[in-house]
């Protein structure tokens, strides 16, 4: 071959070879704009290309940004459908939680967050991480199956804390257009009826036992007088008499601490205000017990501010909460002890105390020492003709007049029972 033409050939095998990768690197650019439209779900521009490269790529491009086109439609369509959603759903007292096909939380409103605190970012969670609870997760794959009850109780535990929702739930059609259903469920707390529940089912167990020990040793003496009156010598019989009659009056003061502690928690309390001079209150409480044969044996002694100023406050009321507290006193010390009634002012309350020098009441019953029947020695306090319900009658007496009760104590070194009322609390 001469030396031209293979020169020639070899020109014309370069320029083509060229030209080649001119063209690839050109479909190459091409192609990565074409992703990064894609993955910014924005329209290709063609004209930002160097060169053409023909009626197929055209083709593609236009097919490619209808796509993106109609994907941002749906988004937007998804992100107005879930809007609106949220604002009809936002208001509702109700809690409401939407997830969709993949259990994902899409939806979740202002009154799910007041339910569950940890629940102010859960949009977009799997539903396992952002609701722990087997019963829920149950009662969602129910929902899906169709099978679910039209409520359901389900118990969420955090720690040593239960909530307790009433859980309906929905399958609704999916917003961004898939296959698999969505589901809706609205969610009702109900764990202070679950308290209550509980409260209601302790108090009528307290009450029943409470009840059944006095009646069944007065129906046990009553049973035996009535088989063997004329056989039974007298001093057996006025025995027996003074039980049953001892039992019956413990009796009666339950009833009457029960129906004491029932109108003070119902809605018409009946609270008297007036305006009431505490230290005349209290002189008057310790001159009634100084005078009582129970308060003999003890020495009551009075610390009290004589320049506290007036109080709006339920005059009968107040009385029974000291005499309950005094009582207490009474009961649980020893002859011979002292027992100290003080008031005094600290900012804008008055804080009455009864202390006494008594065995003192352990660390671990203190903070339960103003529940009803709650008792720190049981048999004991039963012997002394307490009822359980003297604690907890003054607690809700003082609530009422927008103060609180404690207690401070130490085993072995007295104890000391305080409520405090403010001095400007509209009774």
């Amino acid at each position: 071959m001469p030396t031209s033409a293979f020169v020639l050939l070899v020109l014309v095998l370069a320029t083509t070879l060229g030209w080649a990768l001119l063209r690839l690197r050109s479909q190459q650019r091409a192609v990565r704009s074409l992703q990064q439209a894609i993955v910014r779900q924005q329209r290709m521009l063609r004209e930002n290309l160097p060169g053409a490269l023909g009626g197929a790529w055209d083709a593609l491009c236009d097919a490619t940004s209808d796509l993106i086109d109609e994907a941002t439609r749906l988004r937007e369509l998804r992100a107005g459908h879930l809007a609106q959603l949220e604002a009809t759903l936002g208001s509702l007292r109700e809690a409401v939680l939407v997830i969709d096909g993949s259990s994902r939380v899409v939806l979740a409103n202002q009154a799910l967050q007041e339910i569950f605190p940890h629940t102010n970012r859960i949009l977009g969670q799997r539903l396992e991480g952002a609701l722990r609870s087997v019963g829920f997760l149950n009662c969602v794959e129910a929902v899906r199956r169709g099978a679910a009850e039209p409520q359901q109780e389900v118990e969420f535990v955090e720690g040593a804390h239960s909530t307790w929702v009433e859980v309906t739930g929905t399958p609704i059609p999916p917003l961004d257009g898939g296959k698999e259903a969505w589901a809706l469920f609205v969610l009702h707390d109900i764990t202070r009826q679950k308290k209550l529940e509980a409260m209601r089912r302790e108090f009528v167990a307290n009450v029943s036992h409470e009840l059944r020990t006095p009646l069944s040793v007065i129906k046990g003496y009553v049973e035996t007088l009535t088989d063997g009156h004329h056989e039974m010598p007298l001093d057996d019989r006025d025995k027996f008499l003074r039980t049953i009659a001892r039992h019956t009056e413990r009796l009666n003061s339950l009833l009457e601490d029960l129906l004491t502690l029932s109108r003070l928690e119902s809605t018409s309390p009946g609270l008297r205000p007036e305006s009431v001079s505490l230290p005349a209150l209290l002189a008057d409480v310790l001159a009634d017990y100084g005078a009582r044969p129970a308060a003999a044996a003890h020495r009551l002694h009075a610390a009290v501010d004589p320049a506290l100023a007036p109080l709006p406050a339920d005059p009968l009321k107040i009385t029974q909460a000291v005499e309950n507290l005094l009582d207490n006193a009474l009961k649980y010390t020893p002859a011979g002890s002292r027992i100290d009634v003080e008031a005094r002012l600290r900012d804008r309350e008055i804080v009455v105390t009864v202390r006494d020098n008594g065995p003192g009441i352990p660390a671990a019953d203190l903070p339960h020492i103003f529940e009803r029947f709650y008792r720190v020695e049981k048999g004991r306090s039963r012997e002394k003709g307490g009822t359980g319900l003297g604690l907890s009658i003054v607690k809700h007496i003082v609530q009422l007049h927008g103060g609180r009760a404690w207690a401070e104590s130490t085993p072995g070194q007295g104890s000391a029972f305080h409520f405090s009322l403010p001095i400007n609390h509209p009774s």
